[in-house]
Order: structure tokens, then C-alpha cells, then sequence
């Protein structure tokens, strides 16, 4: 039966297709439409059809050909329309250079041994408790993003080291997305924050101070969530020592581990640094050419093996954004019928004292087939929670919403990276998220509406 019904969905795109092309509706574009009543019911049925088709395990990019078509044939969007904006798409996803840089650094760093001595330093300072590491990874994760703004970049640096340490433990990596999402909702370098405060008319800092307690609390349900799952899985280093590792001693383990050490600082630190000397001190440019220099000479890399393992370390990443650059080509023509503004406007008609819980789901909603993106689906949600007249706090409540929303998303880079460093399929990924996430979502719901 699965059998028929994917190749049922193969001919759907074409057979849409051959429409577009020969229904003289859409012989020129026809105008943004408004969706009300039944039309806004009509637009949201591409988002859900591409969930259906990506949790039956059909191809991304197939799923997402199928939610387009359907798209352009309910909103009335030519093809010339649809191609600027799929076109765009792609070098949008591409211009996303800090993820891959670190991504690629990450990379040359791992494969230098700098993980694998660190990774051994962990193992004979806590005596086999690994549930420690686990809680520390999270805070980690969170100080990075909430430090860096880019939650993507971070997971790149502490998903492999995870992973070396304990294996792909679900709960862990639940924790690490929830704490990446609250983190970067809340940081005061981060796009989504700029957005906040560009559309209310608030300083940055006044958002984030307001916010502040409310990322402590998930936060620390992060760390909670972490511990408890490496302890009741009763987690284990997932690799022996080799005799090479054996055979040093702290002293040279710890000097192996100075670029991880580095690199970290400088994904924690640097926007601080950067920001108190008035220039780029530990930007990207810097830190890339730093830890390149550290790898060769506090490890057995020579320079040549350290640059050429940069590069290679952006192969993953780079494949990637442009498989997500495609399918959000998909679901900005997705976009472009107004089906996102559909969701967001049922929290108009909600009660008063349910607006701001609706608006919170309503933004998770648009996350989860978005995510890649938040800082752009803040801009389509919160000018009508501002229009409404809400408090700074609820605005805040939403952008976490939709922040919970992108760590169940399949273009969402933070996921990706969690699927690379954890060496697992981004479906399990989701899969594992969904009951942590939904939970969190939850408790966000009853937060927004008591306060």
C-alpha cells in the first residue's frame, strides 16, 4: 500500500505541472491573495501535506515539490513567480557562512584528535559519570548560542563531542535543541532578537533582560532533561582508549585539546570580546586562522593537513544547506499564498485571555515546516501580535514558540547539525525531539497565559 501511495505522490508534481502550464489562470501572476474563511483553510493544506509525506519517510525535496505545486495551483502563482522565489532561495541558504565555518573547523579539529583528547580528560576526571558531561554539553550549547546568537554554528562544534562521549542518547539531544531554541529566542547577538526589537521599537537589551529568567528556567530543564537521560540510559564512554591515547600523559592531552578548548572560548566569548574592542578581534576571519595555527602545532597535524581538513569539513554542511535551500524554496511559495499569515490570524479571534497562548502555538506551528529561517518567520507572525497590543514578555513567549518549532524541523540548521554530529537520520532526530519539545511547548502555553 505505502508502495502505491508513493508512486502516486511521483506523479502528482508533474501532472500539476502540465496544469500550470496549460491553464490559462496562470498565464500571468495573479495578485497576493488575503486568506480568509475557506481560502485560508486551502492555504495551510501544502504545510500539511508536506508533514504527512516527510514523516511517511518520503524524500525532502519530493515532499516538498509535491506542498509547491499544490501551493501554486491554490494561490494562483505563476511560474515565473515561483522561480525568483525558489532561486532565491538557495544562495540565501548558502549565505549562512558562520554554521559552515564552524562547522568545517569542528571538523579539522575532530579529525586532529583535539575531541579524542578531550573526550579523555573527561574520563579520568569524572570516574564514569557520564551524566555529568551530559548536563555540561547542555550548558555549553546554551552559553554558546545564547552568546554567539547561532545555535546552528554552536551544535556544530559540541554535537561530535557529544557523540564521542556518550553516543546519540535522544534525550541529550533533545536537551541540546531545547536549550539552542530558548538561547537563541533570547540572546542579545542574535537576528531574532534584532527583529524583535526592530518591530517593537524596544532596545535589544531591554528584550533580553525582560526575557532572561524565563531562558534560565528552560535552560535548566534542559541540563535536567540531559542528566536524567544519560543516567537512566546508564550511559557509557562509547569507545576505549587507544594505546596511543594511553600513552600520554594529562600534560600532552591537555595540550592536544588547546583548539577545542579555543575554539569553544571563542564561540562563547568572542561576540563579547568583539564587541568590547569595537572590532572583529575573535570573529570568524580570526578564529578560523587561529585554530588552524593551534592544530598544527599542538598536535601531530601538520599546517597542510590542518587547512586541508578545514575544507574537508565543510562538505557536510554545504551539501546540506543546499538540499534545505531547495525545500525552502518550497515553503516560501508556500508562503507566498499567505498561509502562514492564516495560521497566525486565528489568534484574533481567540478570547482574550487565549490570545497569547494561540499566538504562541500558532508560531510553533509555522516553525516546525520553517525553521530554517526564524528570524524571517518572526517578521510574518509578531506584526500581529503587536497590533494587538501585547506586552514585550509575550512577545517573547511567541518567539519562543517559534524557536521550539524549528527543533522539529527538517530545515532547520541546528537539526542538521545534530543529525551530522550524532551520526543519525534527521527524521530521528525529530522523532526524538517531538515529546521533550511538545512538552516544553506546553509549559510555555501555561506560562504565556499566567502571565
Amino acid at each position: 500500500m505505502k508502495k502505491v501511495f508513493l508512486k502516486a505522490m511521483a506523479l502528482f508534481p508533474a501532472l500539476m505541472v502540465f496544469v500550470l502550464v496549460n491553464s490559462p489562470v496562470f498565464a500571468q501572476e495573479a495578485p497576493k491573495p488575503v486568506p480568509t474563511g475557506f481560502y485560508a483553510v486551502l492555504t495551510v493544506l501544502p504545510i500539511v501535506l508536506i508533514l504527512v509525506l516527510l514523516f511517511r519517510k518520503v524524500n525532502m525535496l519530493i515532499a516538498g515539490l509535491i506542498g509547491g505545486v499544490l501551493a501554486m495551483i491554490i494561490g494562483g502563482i505563476g511560474l515565473a513567480k515561483a522561480n525568483s522565489i525558489f532561486l532565491a532561495a538557495i544562495p540565501a541558504m548558502l549565505s549562512i557562512t558562520v554554521p559552515i565555518i564552524n562547522s568545517a573547523i569542528a571538523t579539522a579539529v575532530f579529525k586532529s584528535g583535539g575531541y579524542t583528547s578531550a573526550l579523555a580528560l573527561v574520563r579520568r576526571a569524572i570516574n564514569g559519570k557520564v551524566e555529568y558531561f551530559a548536563a555540561f554539553i547542555v550548558i555549553l550549547m546554551a552559553a554558546a548560542t545564547y552568546m554567539s546568537g547561532i545555535g546552528g554554528g554552536s551544535a556544530m562544534v559540541l554535537a561530535p563531542l557529544a557523540f564521542a562521549a556518550v553516543g546519540a542518547i535522544p534525550e541529550l539531544i533533545a536537551a541540546i535543541s531545547l536549550a539552542a531554541a530558548v538561547s537563541f529566542t533570547t540572546s542579545p547577538a542574535s537576528l531574532e532578537s534584532g527583529v524583535i526589537s526592530q518591530l517593537t521599537g524596544i532596545p535589544v537589551n531591554e528584550y533580553v533582560t525582560a526575557m532572561r529568567p524565563y531562558w534560565l528556567v528552560f535552560v535548566a530543564i534542559a541540563v535536567v532533561i540531559g542528566f536524567i537521560g544519560a543516567k537512566r540510559r546508564k550511559a557509557l564512554f562509547q569507545s576505549e582508549e587507544t594505546e596511543e591515547i594511553k600513552s600520554k600523559s594529562t600534560k600532552e592531552l591537555w595540550l592536544n585539546t588547546v583548539p577545542a578548548i579555543f575554539l569553544l572560548l571563542a564561540v562563547l566569548l568572542g561576540p563579547y570580546i568583539n564587541k568590547a574592542v569595537g572590532m572583529p578581534i575573535l570573529g570568524p576571519l580570526m578564529y578560523m586562522f587561529i585554530t588552524i595555527g593551534l592544530i598544527a602545532l599542538c598536535t601531530k597535524f601538520t599546517l597542510k593537513q590542518s587547512a586541508d581538513a578545514v575544507i574537508d569539513g565543510s562538505t557536510y554542511i554545504l551539501t546540506r544547506l543546499f538540499q534545505v535551500g531547495i525545500f525552502l524554496g518550497f515553503i516560501n511559495i508556500i508562503g507566498e499564498t499567505g498561509a502562514f499569515s492564516a495560521i497566525v490570524s486565528v489568534a484574533q479571534l481567540a478570547p482574550e485571555a487565549f490570545v497569547v497562548p494561540v499566538a504562541v502555538l500558532a508560531g510553533f506551528a509555522i516553525g516546525v515546516p520553517a525553521g530554517a529561517y526564524v528570524g524571517t518567520i518572526l517578521t510574518l507572525v509578531l506584526p500581529v501580535a503587536i497590533a494587538l497590543g501585547l506586552p514585550l514578555i509575550s512577545i517573547g513567549f511567541i518567539a519562543m514558540g517559534v524557536g521550539l518549532g524549528s527543533q522539529m524541523s527538517f530545515v532547520n540548521i541546528t537539526m542538521q547539525a545534530q543529525s551530522s554530529g550524532f551520526q543519525i537520520p534527521i527524521l530521528q532526530v525529530v522523532k526524538g525531539n517531538t515529546k521533550w519539545i511538545l512538552g516544553s511547548l506546553a509549559l510555555l502555553l501555561i506560562i504565556s497565559f499566567v502571565f
